[in-house]
């Protein structure tokens, strides 16, 4: 078999300060906070180095972990601050309605305590740099051998990540991403818009709010809304109460508010088995949850939604002191989920303080 003269030969491995940070790691592990999960991808990786797998994919997942590791580095500092993620078309030029549109989005939300994300490059993208300014910016730049680098409003920021595969970038785009804003675009822009909605719909994806925001007057989410209506809702290619997940508008003001008011009383939701359990930033009356249950009593598998503390598997959870509502959810009719999730926002009475700022997670 040829040897391949680019990769070294074992002869050539010094395995020695590998070596020595594994032993390390491994001594301190079992009092390291995620000690479990560390240990079950260290044997991963060692299962993986005993099966027949080539160098390229030993390669791309090199490239991969290298990717999230600079990606989970820059984003750790800023965990607790929710982040909107606005995606455009790239041709869009700066003496645009369009263009403009996106740079007073992102100063709305930036101004209401939100950080912008964006991929980094020109039109839309950098509309919301512009918009939120490098201080509240970050970039998910793709490395593309034709296309241009970082625009001038993001390029040099410590906030600006570079990803060599779009499948770790766009890990990072739904990941990080408390709310969606997507302006007119191509294929790219469409990709985001449709993806976003199909993890949302399946419950891959926490809710989060999606925003589809054009030039006053302009006809593109109109014309998309069209197409969903006539031939995904009217065939029953999706559920009736679908297009929930998304709003549509033309006014800056609606957008902003569309996202700060989702987040007024909800905070945000996990699973615990089989338990759908909504953390809340401030407790509903007895009287608001029976409204809930008589409102949405069918999009239960059994039993009501009730108020609930934490649950025993939340013990380490830093939403551990907020009140919560916990429902056998069907995991099916997520357009109905958003709308008791805004029923829950028109219900509740959070406190000036916590009302104030919507951003913090």
């Amino acid at each position: 078999m040829p040897v391949d003269p680019s990769q070294p030969s074992p002869s050539m491995l010094n395995v020695e300060p590998l070596r020595s940070t594994l032993n390390d790691l491994l001594d301190h592990l079992p009092n390291m906070q995620h000690g479990a999960l560390i240990a079950q991808a260290l044997n991963l990786i060692a299962r993986m180095s005993g099966d027949e797998i080539d160098r390229l994919d030993w390669k791309i997942l090199n490239a991969s972990l290298q990717d999230m590791e600079r990606a989970f580095t820059v984003f750790y500092p800023y965990r607790h601050v929710r982040k909107i993620a606005i995606f455009g078309s790239a041709r869009i030029k700066p003496n645009t309605e369009e263009y403009q549109l996106a740079k007073e989005f992102a100063q709305c939300v930036t101004q209401q305590g939100y950080m912008v994300i964006t991929g980094a490059g020109g039109g839309i993208m950098e509309a919301g740099n512009e918009g939120a300014g490098a201080e509240k910016s970050f970039g998910l730049n793709i490395q593309l051998p034709f296309e241009q680098g970082a625009n001038q409003f993001i390029q040099g920021d410590p906030k600006l990540i570079p990803f060599k595969y779009f499948f770790t970038r766009k890990v990072f785009f739904l990941k990080e991403s408390d709310a969606l804003a997507l302006f007119p675009g191509g294929f790219g822009t469409q990709d985001e818009a449709f993806e976003c909605l199909t993890l949302t719909q399946t419950g891959k994806s926490a809710p989060v709010p999606l925003v589809l925001v054009d030039k006053p007057g302009g006809k593109y989410w109109d014309d998309w809304t069209e197409y969903i209506d006539k031939q995904l809702l009217k065939r029953g290619l999706i559920s009736a109460d679908d297009p929930s997940l998304f709003t549509i508008t033309d006014d800056i003001d609606v957008a902003c508010a569309a996202i700060s008011n989702f987040y007024q009383v909800y905070h945000s939701s996990r699973y615990v088995g089989s338990q759908l359990v909504l953390r809340l930033k401030t407790e509903l009356s007895d009287a608001a949850v029976d409204e809930l249950n008589d409102r949405f009593r069918d999009i239960l598998v059994t039993g009501r939604i009730e108020k609930t503390k934490p649950l025993p598997q939340e013990a380490k959870d830093e939403t551990y002191a907020l009140p919560r509502l916990m429902m056998n959810f069907n995991q099916r009719d997520l357009g109905k989920l958003y709308q008791l999730i805004a029923a829950i926002n028109m219900l509740g009475n959070p406190p000036p303080e916590i009302s104030a700022h919507p951003e913090r997670k």
